[in-house]
């Protein structure tokens, strides 16, 4: 029997009949972890930027970032269908107000087809899950959680300010709402085996609509980055992350969307694995690994579903 691998790309198709492009923007908004609230620092590994440096200009309305990235876009292709999705820092972070008013920007266009909003799971209050609710009968939204890891230990060396329990009563919530969630897991975090991020990936797998599969980057500026010159851990190589990521494929239910496969930091900023500045020879060596993995196990090659650049955003 064939592992099926449902990725994004896939899923775009099924649900609105053609490719559908994401549009990185930002709403300006900052996170609990750096403002004070919890910290001042943020997460270990998180950028100056809040992990969207591919994102628009904060400073632009959000009608003039969405034209600059549907530029980006259409010098590649025509006819595209878009999701306006909110990805640096913590996009729910602000009152109601502005959360609706940035939000009802990016999805008046016509060829926005949805809304993809990146938070935190202990920044959805009420009032902001009624106003999602209330976005998602214009048109579909989706909420991708950093959870990173299930791993208490980990949480707490990463600085990520929750339990665990906040994140499965945020899914809860949103779901209760109507509102699929996607969950972001980072693979090979300092101290962690591999065992540990296959059962992140299990849990997570039992209760979201997605995941996001994201490679340990050291980024500069980083606290992360002063530990590894510390030589305080080692990042994966490229056998090992492509070898663990077959590992989770296969863990994760086959309904269960693989929203990415992997990512690549800001070549300017990035420490390591050096190996990830090369996307394209990555993506190839992943998919040829995935294929290598299906055959290993009896199964055929799977090549209809090749995870593309567009869809690992």
């Amino acid at each position: 029997m064939m592992k099926h691998y449902f990725s994004l790309n896939e899923y775009y198709k099924q649900k609105f009949g053609k490719k559908v492009y994401r549009l990185a923007i930002s709403g300006g908004m900052i996170c609990p972890n750096r403002d004070g609230t919890l910290d001042t620092r943020g997460c270990i590994f998180c950028s100056a930027g809040g992990s969207g440096e591919f994102a628009a200009c904060a400073a632009l309305p959000i009608t003039e970032q969405l034209e600059q990235a549907k530029k980006r876009v259409q010098a590649k292709t025509s006819d595209q269908l878009y999701i306006a999705y909110f990805q640096p820092f913590t996009n729910t972070y602000a009152d109601v107000d502005t959360l609706r008013q940035l939000y009802e920007e990016a999805i008046a266009p016509d060829d926005i087809v949805g809304l993809a909003i990146g938070t935190r799971p202990d920044c959805l209050p009420a009032e902001v899950i009624a106003l999602l609710s209330e976005m998602n009968e214009k048109k579909p939204v989706t909420v991708e959680l950093g959870l990173q890891t299930i791993h208490e230990s980990t949480a707490r060396y990463i600085r990520r300010g929750y339990p665990l329990t906040v994140y499965e009563e945020a899914v809860k919530v949103l779901h209760g709402a109507g509102i699929e969630v996607i969950t972001h897991v980072i693979l090979g975090l300092p101290g962690e085996s591999e065992e540990m991020m296959y059962e992140s990936v299990s849990y997570v797998g039992r209760l979201t609509d997605g995941v996001k599969l994201q490679l340990l980057h050291v980024i500069e500026g980083t606290d992360l980055a002063r530990e590894y010159r510390m030589g305080k851990f080692k990042t994966l190589t490229m056998e090992e992350y492509a070898r663990i990521l077959c590992r989770c494929v296969e863990l994760l239910p086959e309904n269960v969307v693989i929203a990415r496969l992997t990512g690549d930091g800001d070549k300017r900023s990035l420490i390591a694995p050096l190996w990830s500045a090369d996307k394209k020879r990555v993506l190839n060596f992943i998919n040829r690994t995935l294929d290598e993995n299906n055959i290993k196990q009896g199964r055929l090659a799977h090549h209809s579903k090749k995870y593309s650049e567009t869809e690992l955003l």
